[in-house]
């Protein structure tokens, strides 16, 4: 499977690496976006939040889907393979979303990698936060725009979101870097993600990126489902200036949601 360079699009599900999230849900509605034009199929669930609203999300039906006509993923590296993954939702995301929501809204500038359909930034937009949301697939801020809409939120400020070497294509082609959204720019207080440590990075390239987003003083937190990747990633952090702490995220099965085994990773400077 060809690495996507932008989020954690390197999973195969098994029980060490669950399929997406099962969330309690109502009202699941599936459809045809924009058919018969764009191909794939989608859902629409309301999503808890603990601490906040719950949020109306679209989503695509599972991991089935595959719809890139013109190439436009193939070019940033994102193989047919793991093209839908930024559309699913994903237990890591559901933790994100919920220290979000326990975030003591300020001025600060907040930044969400890899956000895929973004939780996080939706939870802090809807609380007043200035907030950024970044990816690097082609359809996540359409995605993000629709979200936004189905929620009664005005929009959230969108950039494209890239680190690290893009992958080979698949018929071996050299991968392309540019990309229809506006690319990020500028320095953050906050920078969150989840489940982003899905490689092992022996480069760095995933601190590198985050180095160069956040403010001189600034804070990053990362959730990670014991992808194994942590040690390499702490090593590179602290290389940039960043102190670490970290605390265990193990939560039992309930009210219809798989049990979750992760940890919050804070890092400081």
């Amino acid at each position: 499977m060809k690495r996507d360079p932008c989020r954690g699009h390197k999973r195969a599900y098994s029980r060490a690496n669950p399929a997406p999230h099962a969330f309690r849900q109502s009202a699941v509605t599936i459809e045809i976006l924009n058919a018969p034009q764009v191909g794939y199929l989608t859902k629409q669930q309301s999503i808890p939040v603990a601490g906040a609203d719950d949020l109306i999300i679209r989503s695509l039906l599972d991991n089935n889907q595959f719809h890139d006509p013109l190439d436009e993923a193939l070019n940033v590296g994102i193989s047919s393979a793991t093209w839908p993954l930024f559309g699913l939702l994903w237990p890591s995301g559901s933790r994100m979303a919920e220290r979000m929501a326990q975030r003591t809204v300020t001025g600060e500038r907040i930044l969400e990698i890899g956000c895929g359909l973004a939780l996080s930034s939706l939870v802090a937009h809807r609380r007043g936060a200035k907030v950024t949301a970044s990816d690097c697939h082609p359809l996540t801020h359409a995605f993000l725009d629709n979200n936004t809409r189905l929620n009664h939120l005005g929009p959230i400020d969108y950039r494209h979101g890239l680190w690290g070497t893009a992958a080979v294509r698949d018929d071996g082609l050299p991968v392309l870097t540019q990309a229809q959204d506006a690319p990020l720019l500028g320095y953050f207080d906050l920078i969150v993600g989840s489940d982003i440590l899905y490689e092992r990075d022996e480069e760095g390239t995933l601190a590198r990126f985050i180095d160069q987003h956040a403010a001189m003083k600034s804070e990053i937190w990362v959730v990670d489902p014991n992808r194994g990747n942590r040690a390499a990633f702490h090593k590179h952090m602290a290389r940039v200036g960043f102190a670490m702490q970290e605390e265990v995220l193990d939560l039992a099965a309930h009210d219809g949601v798989d049990a979750y085994k992760g940890r919050m990773l804070t890092y400081r400077r």
